[in-house]
């Protein structure tokens, strides 16, 4: 059931209330955040926008995304290009992700950690010096499968961006034509959201139940009014 007490309102209410949510929860090292849903589900939008508010109230944050934990692409398409399991199990350096970045923010870690191990315009290797987080810090992480087995305990505040799936492939149409002003590639996108990342996010669904372990589901179908539910096993009940 969704939440009828918060989020109802406009998207910067909503914004506000889960930047309060994260505030709210202690850690003695580097909070980590995973905003995780389906492709063109909006989190890369809300992340940024967490990241405004929490910034502008003098907050460190660390931005970073899945994107940038990618293998190289003879890796990810060694299945085939519209291959869901490829897309599911060998897309994402999951193991890498956690050595320079969640282990290190972690409890215990040194908090020195590379927020990218891959480049995606050359579909090279990246090894950035490493940075030191300040203790406090928050680190905002987006992107796709992000709550299955191997990741799920490595977060400490866990949010579920939710849209129906055939809405994510108009959005996903709608972003590339406003891109390049043409819809030469709509085809091409069409395939790809039903014979890949839609099958990618089933299996995902059937296999790791992800909102099943959100604290925080966010339904965003209507972007100007998007709502939430806490989950009933989160600590985070009320603000």
């Amino acid at each position: 059931m969704r939440e009828t007490a918060m989020g109802q309102g406009a998207r910067g209410e909503l914004v506000s209330w889960l930047v309060e949510a994260i505030r709210s929860v202690s850690t003695a090292h580097p909070l980590r955040v995973a905003v995780d849903g389906p492709p063109a589900a909006g989190k890369t939008t809300l992340a940024d926008e967490l990241a405004v508010v929490l910034r502008a109230q003098d907050r460190d944050v660390i931005r970073a995304t899945i994107d940038d934990f990618l293998f190289p692409r003879a890796q990810r398409y060694r299945r085939g290009r519209y291959s869901a399991e490829a897309c599911y199990f060998d897309a994402h350096d999951r193991a890498a992700l956690c050595r320079v970045l969640l282990d290190p923010l972690g409890p215990g870690g040194d908090r020195k950690f590379q927020r990218a191990v891959y480049d995606s315009d050359t579909d090279t290797p990246l090894s950035p010096p490493p940075t030191t987080a300040p203790a406090d810090a928050v680190l905002l992480f987006d992107g796709v499968f992000l709550l299955r087995p191997e990741l799920v305990d490595r977060w400490d505040l866990r949010i579920f961006v939710s849209v129906p799936f055939e809405q994510t492939v108009d959005r996903a149409r709608d972003r590339s034509t406003a891109l390049t002003g043409s819809t030469a590639h709509t085809t091409e996108i069409e395939r790809s959201w039903r014979d890949r990342y839609i099958p990618a996010q089933q299996l995902y669904f059937a296999t790791a139940r992800p909102t099943d372990h959100a604290d925080i589901i966010v339904y965003n179908d209507q972007l100007q009014r998007p709502t939430c539910e806490v989950r009933p096993h989160s600590s985070i009940h009320r603000i």
